[in-house]
């Protein structure tokens, strides 16, 4: 039996000795962007206040606890890779600085957390001991337990260095318990906020009986934070779509669960799990594959951050984790570019910290076994999760997400039919992401649809809706949302037909109301636009690393006949990781409306689409669009029923106007 002589508690001098806040109040009032990072990890805020990108210093108590919460965040991510290095290499050094902050934190917690529930935290969290949020409680403890896991596993002799966290080790666990049985109790199981509770359990546990000397650990069977009643793997079915998409369709929150129940089988072999579970979770790491552009670009679907060094790091984790769990997991690219993501941050050291590589050297592995071998089918040219309402469509030099399901709870935007545009690396037309949620007037933007490419209806936010999809094969998807007293616009339809032609994107948008109203799609791009008319017709040219370029048409009717459709060009934001990065969005509106047809073509560059005859110009007609190209050649795609026989018959270009 391992000796547990205690250790006298020695705390590392750069540790914070006070309690963290909530990490979305580290954002700019002013700017809406989040602050800087220089100085994390560090022991207290700098005295002087944080600074923005644009200039300001920010010092105030909310700023002052969410700088704290990222402090402590990042020294329990240092704790864990020096951890992983001792473990890995023997480096007596690493290890020494890993027990130090362990020990160290062991008498942080005891001395700031051992009072109880954070008395500072808001009315509607769920409280934290050390943060204001349990949840946060249970991202650090999970950091705190794998450091611990790894030195006392790997040297069993000297887990009496590490007796002083045995305290701050059982209460944490202990604190997840019974924050998911609050959840649980509540009926919010399938909370993102579970599967982190489950995981701190099952670590913190795990890394304790290591300490007392317990090499052995229980089966899975027999472990309850992975198959218990409320444990991962319950949870993980729980919470997903039989497609593999967490419930939110957060492209954020989706990666943030999985992250969690992969931390959370730690030493235990794939094959072992139960298959309905096990296949599970290759799903939802298969729906991140999916939805990732052939260069790695994650579109942000729903809440999330647009672009945040800290968040790539947890991509590069992930991935790292992805491939030790499944063979041929898919994630090579969105690691590579969350590694450039990752090197653009502005003085957080965590971006050259080495975690990734420690995972991926790890011996015998992260796992207790080697990685699941899956047949997959080739990825379909359009794939879609009806449950959640997400839809990728790859084509030629074009990746397009058409998002069209239930609107995600909290986390959900109004982003109802919005079509996102990105080449391998390009992000064209984006979804905008969010800013920390600490600043409600630009949380409630980039939430808005406004700040989406979609069909709004007298320029007012829709309540929450769902749509369906009408129509679907191998190149194609028709979806709809019907609004009513309680969804999306009363009295208003929309329907958008996505289509993968020859050499090019085909979308057709339609928008239906119940008297005279103002009908718009909106276009939002993340690159320099350029737009004219050009007779009947609009073009717009979009610019980035790729090319893309637009061909659009458009009609609309009211009660007394034909109304004009004008394509106008105005200054907005850009994505939320700047709100104050201008971009040209553009309002395409029809006023006095009772219909709108909006008809638009994209076209990659020749190389990135493969070749192939320019297109020209776009006619719509009554039941079909005509695609003339360069060559003479004329494509004719016939509408589905949904969008066909439109308020005038003939070509519709006449109605354009810019």
């Amino acid at each position: 039996m391992t000796s547990l002589a205690p250790v006298p508690a020695t705390v590392h001098p750069g540790l914070p000795r006070e309690r963290g806040g909530w990490w979305h109040d580290f954002v700019c009032p002013t700017h809406g962007t989040e602050l800087s990072h220089a100085g994390i990890p560090g022991p207290v805020p700098p005295a002087s206040g944080v600074r923005c990108p644009h200039g300001c210093t920010v010092d105030t108590e909310l700023v002052r606890g969410a700088w704290l919460v990222l402090s402590h965040q990042a020294w329990a991510r240092r704790a864990r890779v020096l951890a992983h290095r001792a473990a890995r290499t023997g480096d007596q050094a690493s290890r020494a600085e890993a027990v130090a902050l362990l020990v160290g934190y062991a008498d942080v917690y005891a001395e700031v957390a051992g009072g109880g529930e954070h008395e500072r935290a808001q009315d509607w969290m769920l409280r934290g001991r050390l943060f204001h949020q349990a949840l946060t409680d249970a991202v650090w403890a999970v950091s705190i337990g794998h450091a611990v896991w790894s030195l006392a596993e790997a040297d069993p002799g000297r887990a009496g260095d590490l007796a002083p966290a045995l305290g701050m080790l059982d209460a944490t666990a202990e604190a997840a318990r019974a924050a998911r049985g609050r959840l649980v109790a509540d009926g919010r199981f399938t909370s993102n906020y579970t599967a982190w509770l489950n995981a701190a359990g099952r670590v913190c546990s795990r890394a304790a009986a290591l300490v007392r000397g317990s090499q052995d650990a229980p089966r899975v069977a027999d472990d309850e934070w992975l198959a218990g009643e409320h444990g991962q793997l319950a949870h993980a079915l729980a919470a997903s779509t039989p497609g593999g998409w967490e419930w939110e369709a957060s492209t954020y929150y989706h990666g943030f669960v999985v992250r969690a129940y992969l931390l959370s089988l730690r030493g235990t072999d794939p094959a072992d799990l139960p298959a309905e579970a096990r296949d599970r979770l290759v799903a939802m790491i298969d729906v991140l594959a999916s939805l990732a552009t052939d260069g790695g670009v994650l579109p942000s679907v729903h809440d999330g951050p647009y672009v945040r060094p800290a968040l790539a790091l947890e991509w590069t984790e992930l991935a790292a984790l992805a491939d030790g769990f499944v063979a041929d997991a898919g994630l090579d690219a969105v690691a590579a570019h969350a590694r450039t993501e990752a090197a653009a941050g502005d003085g957080d050291d965590e971006a050259a910290d080495g975690l990734e590589d420690e995972l991926r050297a790890m011996a015998p592995g992260w796992f207790g076994g080697p990685p699941l071998a899956v047949a997959r089918p080739p990825r379909p040219a359009v794939s879609v999760d009806e449950e959640v309402g997400i839809a990728v469509l790859r084509g030629p030099g074009i990746h397009a997400v058409l998002d069209h399901g239930p609107h995600g709870a909290g986390h959900g935007h109004h982003d109802k039919l919005a079509l996102a545009l990105f080449g391998r690396r390009t992000p064209w037309q984006p979804d905008p992401g969010q800013v920390p949620y600490g600043h409600p007037a630009w949380r409630a933007r980039y939430a808005s649809a406004a700040a989406h490419p979609v069909v709004r209806v007298d320029d007012a936010d829709p309540a929450e809706a769902t749509g369906r999809v009408l129509a679907r094969d191998e190149r194609s998807l028709t979806v709809e949302v019907r609004g009513d007293a309680t969804s999306w616009y009363d009295g208003a339809r929309a329907v958008r037909h996505v289509l993968l032609g020859d050499g090019y994107l085909l979308d057709v948008a339609h928008a239906r109301a119940d008297r005279p109203r103002r009908l718009t799609l909106g276009l939002r791009p993340d690159v320099p636009l350029g737009v004219r008319t050009d007779g009947d017709v609009v073009r717009t040219a979009w610019r980035g690393t790729e090319a893309l370029d637009g061909v659009h048409a458009a009609r609309a009717a009211g009660p007394d006949g034909a109304v004009p459709v004008r394509a106008v060009v105005v200054p907005g934001p850009g994505p939320a990781d700047d709100p104050q990065r201008e971009r040209a969005h553009v309002d395409w509106a029809a006023e006095g409306a009772t219909s709108a047809t909006w008809v638009s073509v994209y076209q990659a560059d020749a190389q990135a689409r493969g070749g192939g005859s320019d297109v020209t110009h776009v006619e719509l007609a009554a039941a079909e669009v005509r695609v003339h190209r360069a060559d003479g050649a004329v494509d004719v795609h016939p509408l589905p029923d949904a969008l066909a026989g439109g308020p005038t018959d003939g070509p519709a270009g006449s109605g354009t106007t810019a």
